[in-house]
């Protein structure tokens, strides 16, 4: 198989979080082209925050890059690099929601969220036994709760009310294996 190979590249655009990166390249094909890449500092991870009941601990905040539109979500955050992934994703549960868990599994690790353009890879787990207590949002974040059935969060991915890819992702792994997660 051929691979892709890099004659030039340059850091054109960086800040804490994340650097774009101008290549130019040579395609599997021996042509030569530019690519763009878009490199991640940290790694996305999600938790699926349930409540004894059964519900699902959501947030809604807007989110600026997709036109500052409403997105219903999983808590979800940064891992930086050397932090391990359950411990961000119990951070996150924190801040965002105020819960805590005092247990929590993984669901997906690993994957890539757009490998054509970025290098960043996530992580998504499922916590429980989860008990309420007080957000401790960052400047940027303006994030409501929201507690829905699981039933009520397919339907939405459904017709499109929820569109962010980890929170997809983790809601249809658990019901790929619903009787597992006893949802």
């Amino acid at each position: 198989m051929s691979v892709w190979k890099t004659l030039a590249s340059k850091v054109v655009f960086e800040t804490p979080w994340l650097k774009v990166r101008h290549d130019d390249v040579l395609t599997p094909a021996g042509n030569p082209s530019q690519y763009g890449v878009v490199e991640f500092k940290n790694r996305g991870v999600g938790v699926v925050p349930v409540l004894d009941d059964g519900r699902i601990v959501m947030v809604r905040q807007t989110r600026y890059a997709i036109g500052n539109q409403s997105s219903l979500e999983i808590p979800e955050g940064g891992a930086p690099q050397g932090e391990d992934w359950q411990q961000t994703a119990l951070r996150e549960l924190q801040e965002e929601t105020g819960y805590t868990a005092r247990e929590i599994e993984p669901l997906l690790t690993n994957f890539y969220l757009s490998n054509s353009v970025t290098n960043e890879c996530g992580a998504l787990f499922i916590a429980r036994q989860l008990t309420e207590g007080t957000q401790d949002l960052e400047e940027t974040e303006d994030i409501q709760v929201e507690l829905h059935t699981f039933d009520d969060l397919l339907a939405m991915i459904r017709s499109g009310v929820i569109s962010d890819a980890l929170t997809i992702m983790a809601l249809l792994c658990i019901a790929a294996d619903r009787v597992r997660y006893n949802l």
